[in-house]
């Protein structure tokens, strides 16, 4: 009885080593199983192979802030600071612009109500937001070095400012077209020169003056010739032309056929300022964005979408 019980007492201890004996240690690898329908093991003495864990990077987080921002809200992984604007007014309504949101609200609307508008208005909110910060840096990139060799966008073209003592009226500019030749030799390289009357060492704001000035001469008599050309074709009659330098808006109409356009469209190709042309024009016929009214602009612009693109896309010079 007592080595019968010994017998067992020794077999229970060398069963208790083999589980801790690695050459007989059972494996731990994940198996597969091929086509015969076996599990493949992996062979004793051989490591398993490694669980690899990917890190989940933390989301980062945007944040928009208005300079004038009061309150806060946090819109998916942005957290926005917006103004708060009261007054009188039925409903709560959203502008995004350069600065950031704002938002308007009845003066009665209590501020959770506010809030629930916003968190509704995610969606919209962060794309406009979105879309002014890319917008930004496209201007910002286009930025004017105002010096000797400062490059600006005129009609679509790359222009190189020349300060020229020679010029015989000081502030002075003319534009010289270059050598063609060089153009086809190195393209989208600019050889366009605007030789402005200034001393080599004018100050930065007094070669940005003279310019400026040019240019909306230029914008003047472009836009003259832009809007008698579109005019007869849509069967209106424009009578007065101002410049406008709003920072939102390329350009406006009146019913008494007065037009405002934004002088920086010059720096646009010409198909651009076309399309901005003509739609003001087609207000002299449609005094609102109905259907009717792009099928009027369309009669004479065929591909004004296309057109319509460019100019929210394109970047404006920061002057």
């Amino acid at each position: 009885m007592i080595e019968s019980s010994q017998s067992a007492m020794k077999e229970l201890l060398r069963y208790t080593l083999d589980l801790f004996a690695p050459d007989n240690a059972p494996s731990q690898a994940h198996s597969s199983t091929p086509d015969n329908g076996h599990a493949k093991v992996l062979e004793p003495g051989h490591a398993p192979p490694a669980i690899k864990h990917t890190p989940v990077p933390a989301l980062a987080t945007q944040t928009f802030a208005h300079p004038n921002g009061a309150r806060e809200a946090r819109l998916g992984h942005a957290l926005v600071r917006y103004q708060l604007k009261r007054g009188r007014r039925r409903t709560i309504g959203f502008v995004v612009g350069a600065e950031g949101l704002t938002v308007s609200a009845p003066r009665w609307a209590p501020l959770y109500e506010v809030d629930k508008a916003v968190q509704e208005k995610s969606s919209w909110i962060l794309k406009k937001l979105g879309e002014a910060r890319e917008r930004e840096a496209r201007d910002e990139s286009a930025r004017v070095e105002w010096r000797d060799g400062g490059v600006i966008p005129f009609l679509g073209e790359s222009v190189i400012v020349v300060l020229d003592p020679r010029q015989t009226t000081n502030g002075t500019a003319l534009l010289n077209a270059g050598n063609p030749a060089s153009d086809a030799v190195l393209p989208g390289v600019a050889h366009l020169t605007l030789h402005v009357g200034l001393p080599h060492d004018a100050a930065p704001e007094r070669i940005r003056d003279a310019v400026v000035a040019w240019l909306m001469r230029q914008a003047k008599r472009v836009f003259e010739e832009r809007l008698n050309h579109f005019a007869p074709r849509l069967g209106v009659q424009w009578r007065k032309l101002s410049l406008s330098s709003a920072s939102t808006r390329w350009g406006s109409a009146s019913a008494d056929g007065a037009i405002r356009l934004n002088w920086r469209l010059i720096h646009m190709r010409m198909s651009v300022i076309d399309y901005v042309v003509a739609h003001e024009l087609a207000h002299l016929r449609v005094m609102d964005h109905s259907p009717r009214f792009w099928s009027t602009i369309e009669s004479v612009m065929p591909d004004y979408q296309q057109l319509r693109s460019v100019l929210r896309d394109n970047a404006v010079p920061r002057l």
